[in-house]
């Protein structure tokens, strides 16, 4: 299983319109962070979106993405769904499934409402079709994907298993029930806003007390603001010992999974 991190941006992205603080202006291309979005391409060759965000017209050509099987669905804020309408081109003769919570998926089909309706001969929109994800899990070719639940604040949301990697973005905390879920894996793909507290993410910290707990082989930070360069990141990780590999990912990072 490959897994490429096509964003791993918070909601305004990095650069911030406007801001002309140290990380805005940094010149190191891991400081530029695109709105969180991963491809999962599985061992039978699927290909699995998680989130569509503003970008993933901007994402898709960057890694040459020509085909896709699944988009999976974390939750229906703008910066995870507001690219949906610009998978157009890839459900040209076919529609493409779309997996959400039922919640979510409710509030994509009013806010994508023309994708689902008959319209005028020529009117360009994305062949999409709404599937309600189950706990049990679906599977996507050959790579079975089990859903997280999770919590965003007080918003209950999904996070995704795909084999041994586990996606949790805007995360801010991990119920009970769902810990089980986590064990055993390769890499931990999990929110680390900021040093600083929020009341609907985990800080970098709260991220990795998470980690010590589940032990995953590798951490992967994501939904990262621009409090804090690439750099500083990596440096706080390895001041902190952990007993794994640790740091922030980066736009374009391509791993290979068992």
């Amino acid at each position: 299983m490959k897994l490429t991190v096509l964003g791993s941006g918070t909601s305004h992205g990095v650069p911030v319109l406007g801001c002309s603080c140290p990380v805005c202006n940094s010149t190191d291309p891991r400081d530029t962070r695109y709105r969180a979005s991963i491809l999962v391409e599985g061992n039978g060759d699927e290909r699995i979106l998680v989130d569509a965000g503003p970008e993933f017209r901007l994402q898709g050509l960057r890694v040459g993405l020509a085909r896709l099987d699944a988009v999976l669905i974390t939750h229906a804020h703008a910066d995870h769904i507001h690219g949906l309408d610009d998978v157009r081109p890839l459900t040209r003769g076919h529609t493409l499934p779309v997996y959400a919570s039922a919640n979510d998926a409710a509030e994509i089909r009013e806010r994508f409402s023309y994708a689902f309706r008959d319209g005028q001969i020529g009117g360009g929109k994305p062949r999409l079709e709404l599937r309600v994800v189950e706990s049990a899990g679906i599977l996507v070719g050959t790579t079975l994907v089990r859903p997280i639940p999770i919590a965003h604040g007080e918003r209950p949301i999904l996070g995704y298993r795909l084999g041994g990697l586990a996606y949790l973005t805007d995360c801010s905390g991990v119920p009970p029930s769902s810990l089980a879920l986590l064990r055993n894996l390769d890499v931990l793909m999990i929110d680390g806003l900021r040093l600083r507290p929020h009341p609907t993410h985990f800080s970098i910290d709260e991220a990795l007390a998470l980690a010590m707990d589940l032990r995953p082989r590798r951490v992967l930070l994501t939904h990262i603001c621009h409090d804090l360069s690439h750099a500083q990141i990596q440096a706080h990780c390895d001041q902190s010992r952990l007993p794994f590999e640790a740091g922030p990912a980066w736009d374009g990072l391509e791993l290979l999974l068992p």
